[in-house]
């Protein structure tokens, strides 16, 4: 059995045959995805190279003792209401299988529906948060303070893909922040009648909105100091690095970001935007050079939870 770090060396490959055929891959083990854009118009011409690339992608498999599953392959359009609409291509002959588009498909551990406004992904870790609450509650009054509260913390869904969740509405974020506070007073034992928010403050947990932020300026900290990967990396550029000119008036401008013109509700949520935006809005002293991983989380949550 090969890990995921060596099949994905295993199957280099693959990257030189999408790209032939002008669609990007992106691979995490043996899980494989093959996208690309296209206007409405052009969709079954879209259709026809992803149809070749997905013979010839087979092709190779099989050359390499490998077998492409047709019946897990998942068939997906993203877009805004309108542009769906105006798709009339409801399924895809994949090697002889029919695939019928999917509204939703899981992405590692984010679902993503067709629209990308995540509100399958909330609906989804919602239940399981509350799930994993319902378990709990039997339990935790006899365990001690601290391990219900690691033990939920390390293990609730809640905690992941923060970053993914800036541009979801009020209505999906007011769905999160429910169930943090049931965790809160699950793990405290506090009644529903007290206040949550120094719940919060007690455990440290930031509120679900200052949560994305801190998620959010802590892949622009690791990007800028080389320890993201470089497809993060490369979206966060200095204003020195861009050969802007930083106003007479601060010299921290220099450590801001360039923030890029966006046309869409999806882009305002990319790295290279959200990103950018979050980081310049912080005080200098966050942003200065030099500052560990460490001392900015602690600086950073001490500064969200005072906003």
């Amino acid at each position: 059995m090969l890990g995921p770090l060596l099949y994905v060396l295993y199957t280099t490959e693959l990257q030189q045959i999408v790209m032939r055929h002008g669609l990007r891959l992106h691979m995490y083990a043996d899980d494989c995805q093959v996208y690309l854009s296209t206007y409405v118009e052009d969709v079954y011409l879209a259709l026809s190279k992803f149809a070749a690339c997905v013979v010839n992608i087979n092709a190779w498999l099989n050359a390499c003792r490998l077998r492409l599953n047709a019946a897990k392959t998942q068939l997906m359009w993203l877009g805004s209401s309108q542009q769906l609409d105006r798709v009339n291509c409801h399924d895809v002959l994949v090697l002889g299988t029919n695939v019928a588009n999917s509204d939703t498909a899981r992405d590692l551990c984010v679902v993503i529906d067709r629209e990308l406004s995540l509100a399958a992904h909330v609906t989804a870790v919602y239940r399981s948060v509350y799930n994993q609450l319902r378990q709990l509650r039997p339990v935790v009054c006899s365990l001690p303070w601290m391990p219900p509260r690691r033990l939920f913390t390390r293990s609730s869904p809640a905690a992941w893909t923060n970053s993914l969740l800036y541009c979801i509405s009020d209505g999906l974020l007011r769905r999160l922040r429910s169930v943090q506070n049931a965790a809160a007073r699950l793990v405290t034992g506090t009644c529903r009648r007290v206040h949550v928010t120094p719940v919060l403050r007690q455990l440290h947990w930031l509120p679900a909105r200052q949560r994305v932020v801190f998620k959010i300026a802590g892949l622009v900290h690791q990007s800028l100091a080389g320890a993201a990967p470089m497809y993060l990396a490369d979206d966060c550029r200095l204003l020195s690095d861009a050969g802007r000119r930083p106003l007479w008036s601060s010299s921290n401008d220099m450590w801001k970001l360039v923030v890029p013109q966006t046309h869409n509700k999806h882009s305002d949520g990319s790295v290279s935007e959200a990103g950018a935006r979050r980081w310049n809005d912080l005080p200098p002293g966050l942003r200065r050079p030099g500052l560990s991983f460490d001392s900015l989380r602690g600086s950073l949550q001490t500064h969200l939870f005072g906003n």
